[in-house]
């Protein structure tokens, strides 16, 4: 993808001054423990585009604590996968009213569960959650993107850059600017589970190259290159796209 494009497609986003961030879990609360300097930068960010106009959606993710509860569930029982969604879903719905609290006036005064939802508000911030089985964090954000018609989805997650290749296993893992959906699917594999770890679902990938949207991921920990991209500036991360 040429210089050209990305900028052009970074100002239709800045342009519609709305922004769908789909927010990893590991980010809310990495390793059980909740990130609270974190959050509390993330606030700063997010009040001040509220305050320059922009409309956000912000899909809250299970991260590690949703993997913890699937792995402990699996070594006592014989668990259904569909199970293993709902413990999953329960946990992006604490998060969501975690940030719904913080967010406090700001936000939209109930976290939205279906994307779908048709929602009358004056307020600029949307908390939303993981919605049924089958259905990620990720999903919900692509479903979010489409319904209110923007062509940009910023997944902030605990990693820099997309590698062509797992960097937990190979040390000559390479980071990646940008890449297309089919190159993305050959590297996360083509199979949803829940609690899987992936840059961004296999489902929610596939639905995303149909309805020809764009994915930017980046390390979510980074606010300021955050804001960077959010404001059409030069920012560290992945662009998925095609």
């Amino acid at each position: 993808m040429c210089l050209q494009n990305i900028l052009f497609f970074m100002r239709l986003l800045s342009k519609r001054k709305i922004f769908i961030l789909s927010l990893g879990g590991s980010l809310i609360v990495p390793q059980a423990k909740m990130a609270v300097n974190f959050l509390r930068r993330f606030r700063v960010l997010i009040l001040k585009l509220l305050n320059q106009g922009y409309k956000i959606v912000i899909i809250t993710g299970g991260g590690g604590v949703c993997r913890q509860y699937n792995k402990g569930a699996k070594k006592i029982a014989k668990v259904k996968n569909v199970d293993l969604d709902w413990l999953g879903i329960a946990v992006t719905k604490l998060n969501a009213e975690l940030l719904r609290v913080i967010f406090s006036k700001y936000a939209y005064p109930r976290v939205i569960f279906n994307p779908k939802t048709k929602v009358k508000t004056n307020k600029k911030l949307i908390i939303a959650s993981g919605w049924k089985p089958g259905c990620s964090s990720d999903k919900d954000a692509v479903l979010w993107a489409n319904n209110l018609g923007v062509g940009t989805i910023v997944n902030l997650t605990d990693i820099n850059f997309v590698c062509d290749k797992d960097p937990a296993k190979y040390l000559d893992a390479k980071p990646l600017k940008q890449i297309n959906w089919k190159d993305f699917f050959r590297i996360i594999g083509a199979k949803w589970q829940p609690g899987k770890s992936a840059p961004f679902d296999i489902t929610a990938s596939k639905l995303a190259q149909r309805l020809k949207l764009k994915v930017i991921i980046l390390n979510g920990r980074k606010i300021k290159n955050l804001e960077n991209c959010l404001k059409n500036r030069k920012f560290k991360g992945t662009i998925i796209w095609g």
